[in-house]
């Protein structure tokens, strides 16, 4: 445990991402306190269009709403459907993937054409489709790129767990009486959660990316919820006459994905286990 616990401290790239990676975190917990009280969905039609300025630093968008309030507030949404969405096809996909490599056989099987269905489309095109079919919003936004994206998960999980299935240890378990739910918690899941772990630290950037996308599309967050999405959505008519409505919310996601994305690596570079 100490010598994990050192390679955390130790890691100067861990470190500095994981500050900043919580830095974004605090400023959207306190988007209040940092905008200032300003409302990211009111604003004055006698400031719409207006270039940044001192009272409005990232200037505003057609409604007249200021762009850094709604970037700042927009991170809220953006983080928190985009954890939602990495909890969630992290804990069905392992799940999964753990029973068919437990079981094998007909649950091996099952799981894994279904994964194979899943794989054999484009995962965006798909995710799209399923969305219209759901109805544009961001909770639908997120189901929609889940059941696209579990298999990646069930079958890393699963060739993990058919790794250590037939090992003397597990065997010895077996033998004395250990019933399959223990199997499950206390074999399994233990033998496969750091790579798993490893993965999913390493999807943050590449999840948000496609729930923006989404959003962009208009199968996401609708307004005027504040999302950088939509944000750029609303913003690409006014490329030419007004691009801060664009450069703002695309800068926020390009420094939010590189943040998490190096996160995620430098994770990789301490708990994978062929650098121990």
């Amino acid at each position: 445990m100490e010598k994990k616990k050192s390679k955390f401290l130790s890691n100067r790239g861990f470190m500095l991402f994981a500050f900043l990676a919580l830095l974004i975190v605090v400023i959207s917990i306190c988007a209040p306190i940092v905008c200032g009280g300003v409302s990211p969905v009111t604003g004055e039609l006698s400031e719409a269009i207006k270039a940044p300025c001192a009272g409005h630093p990232c200037g505003t968008d057609k409604m007249g709403r200021d762009i850094f309030a709604r970037v700042i507030y927009g991170s809220r949404t953006s983080l928190l459907s985009t954890f939602s969405l990495v909890l969630t096809i992290f804990v069905v996909g392992t799940f999964l993937g753990i029973l068919a490599g437990y079981f094998g056989g007909v649950v091996d099987a099952v799981i894994m054409r279904i994964a194979d269905m899943m794989i054999a489309f484009p995962g965006l095109v798909l995710a799209i489709a399923v969305a219209g079919l759901l109805g544009a919003s961001t909770k639908n936004a997120i189901i929609a790129i889940a059941i696209v994206s579990w298999p990646k998960y069930a079958r890393l999980a699963r060739s993990l767990v058919m790794k250590i299935r037939h090992t003397d240890f597990v065997a010895a378990a077996m033998v004395t009486g250990s019933k399959t739910p223990y199997m499950l918690w206390k074999y399994m899941l233990p033998n496969t959660i750091t790579t798993l772990v490893i993965t999913a630290a390493t999807d943050i950037g590449s999840m948000m990316m496609e729930l923006a996308a989404l959003s962009f599309l208009g199968f996401g967050a609708q307004p005027p919820t504040p999302e950088w999405g939509s944000m750029l959505n609303e913003g690409r008519n006014f490329i030419q006459s007004a691009p801060w409505m664009m450069i703002y919310p695309g800068l926020a996601i390009f420094i939010t994905v590189v943040i998490f994305n190096m996160l995620g690596d430098n994770l990789r570079d301490i708990l994978d286990p062929k650098t121990e």
